[in-house]
């Protein structure tokens, strides 16, 4: 679930929270002409308040801002007692069909709820359930329950659950199930194959973009690379050095949705929530790239702020070379990171190439 992005919030006098920083000031100041504008969620505590809450302002390393209430619970958090973010919302009877429809979601315990039930719920057909829950969410209603579910999971796990036992908990009927579903929210989906690659067959696929030759790399499981430039030879040659035992198919047919979803970024479109990846990292690594997919459109974060995301905010050599490993540019957003001093640093793909996309989104962001 991505944070605020497309949206630009305006008060009845012409205040505007069009960025996060914006966002974050209304916060230090307790801004109530901010309240039903957007929401904010605090990491180290996983509650969701509204800007003007009376408890202690969080650290803004700390904070991600959402629409609704609905998006901050999608992405595991809870609501706040002392603030009820929850009561702040406009009303409005489209907003009221799909929080009917997000409440029997998060009460449903091991089915996803179909369409029919849940457009029962929300007084609509299920296919105006299912159109209007995309428009106002952003996300299909399965994809809001799979999105539950691995919020659930993270907060299982936080409490300090086993394995299997936050899995079960999180209704999960299997670790297989986990793996199926959990790696484009995660992205963390455990490796279908051992070090280095090791009887993985990858298909890959070109496509031409204003930016040079996108190649993407897949096992079964996921998308595993992507890389940017200019000779097919050169980008097989970075594809084969990051999987050295793996076996590369090439297979344009069967990649070519998923090449075009993943060329779309260049033109300023966010990669489909529903891409499916298959990375190997550390800990630390997967933290930072998931910080990185949270960084909204033509906003950039530093390498400080990525440690700090991460739990480790004295990690800052280890954050940037966590983006420089990223095998998977342009989904996992390692080009929105950049130096302390605000200047643009190395970029595996190029720091031409890591200025335009930030042109690109800068300008698509400015226009929403």
């Amino acid at each position: 679930m991505n944070a605020v992005t497309a949206m630009v919030p305006t008060t009845a006098a012409g205040q505007t929270f069009a960025t996060d920083d914006a966002r974050y000031r209304a916060v230090e100041a307790r801004d109530k002409s901010a309240d039903g504008l957007f929401i904010l969620a605090v990491k180290t505590t996983g509650v969701y308040c509204r800007p003007h809450c009376p408890s202690r302002t969080p650290k803004r390393q700390n904070v991600l801002f959402y629409h609704r209430p609905e998006e901050a619970r999608a992405a595991g958090f809870r609501a706040c007692r002392r603030c009820n973010p929850d009561a702040s919302a406009p009303r409005d009877t489209r907003l009221d069909a799909v929080r009917a429809a997000c409440r029997l979601i998060e009460s449903a315990e091991d089915t996803a709820p179909t369409l029919e039930e849940l457009g029962e719920a929300a007084a609509l057909s299920p296919f105006h359930l299912q159109r209007t829950f995309k428009a106002v969410m952003g996300i299909t209603p399965r994809q809001y329950w799979d999105a539950r579910r691995v919020g659930k999971l993270k907060a299982n796990l936080k409490a300090g659950e086993g394995v299997a036992s936050a899995l079960y908990g999180a209704g999960y009927g299997s670790s297989s199930r986990l793996y199926e579903k959990a790696g484009s929210q995660l992205g963390m989906t455990p490796a279908s194959y051992g070090k280095g690659g090791e009887g993985a067959v990858i298909a890959y696929a070109f496509t031409e973009t204003a930016l040079g030759l996108v190649l993407v790399g897949a096992t079964r499981a996921g998308i595993c690379f992507v890389g940017v430039g200019d000779d097919e030879a050169m980008l097989l040659v970075e594809l084969q050095g990051d999987y050295p035992k793996a076996t590369l198919a090439a297979d344009p047919d069967g990649l070519g949705d998923t090449v075009a979803e993943v060329a779309a970024t260049l033109d300023g479109r966010e990669p489909h929530v529903g891409l499916p990846i298959d990375v190997r990292g550390t800990a630390f690594q997967r933290q930072v790239w998931e910080s990185l997919r949270a960084i909204p459109m033509g906003e950039t974060r530093t390498y400080s702020e990525l440690a700090a995301a991460a739990g480790r905010p004295k990690a800052v050599r280890a954050a940037a070379s966590a983006c420089a490993n990223n095998p998977v540019a342009l989904i996992v957003p390692c080009h929105r990171a950049i130096g302390t001093d605000g200047t643009m640093r190395g970029y595996r793909w190029g720091v031409e190439r890591k200025r335009a996309l930030l042109d690109t989104e800068r300008s698509v962001a400015t226009r929403r």
